[in-house]
């Protein structure tokens, strides 16, 4: 098992950019596939970004593609997301995933190390 925290969240306005963070422990995210989720008021939670074990492969939600960039650092043991251009639709609850994983290769479900989340708000 692997315990995540995320953190960079906070109310920013339109246009603004934020960067999450995410925080491993109890185990290297080397051998992890990693992902970032969000799930806002009334809607199902949706995979917004996601990454390989080295970091060379990366996925995109159409709706950020170009916006957001993944990024993880196995050193630190520590995923990144950087959020630029925000709009208010990205609003909602941001999740950190591990999944262990021993291809290089992205995933897209069966995550099952999830963080607490943190929430971003973003106004008009």
């Amino acid at each position: 098992q692997v315990q995540l925290g995320e953190s960079g969240g906070g109310l920013v306005q339109a246009g603004d950019s934020l960067r999450l963070s995410c925080v491993a422990s109890g185990r290297t995210i080397s051998v992890s596939a990693m992902g970032w989720f969000r799930r806002a008021p009334g809607k199902e939670r949706e995979v917004v970004a996601a990454t390989s074990r080295s970091g060379g492969s990366t996925y995109y939600a159409d709706s950020v593609k170009g916006r957001f960039t993944i990024s993880r650092d196995n050193a630190k043991n520590t995923v990144y997301l950087q959020m630029n251009s925000l709009k208010p639709e990205d609003t909602a609850v941001y999740y950190c995933a591990a999944r262990f994983w021993m291809v290089e290769s992205i995933v897209l479900n069966g995550y099952d190390n999830w963080g607490p989340g943190t929430q971003v708000t973003v106004s008009s």
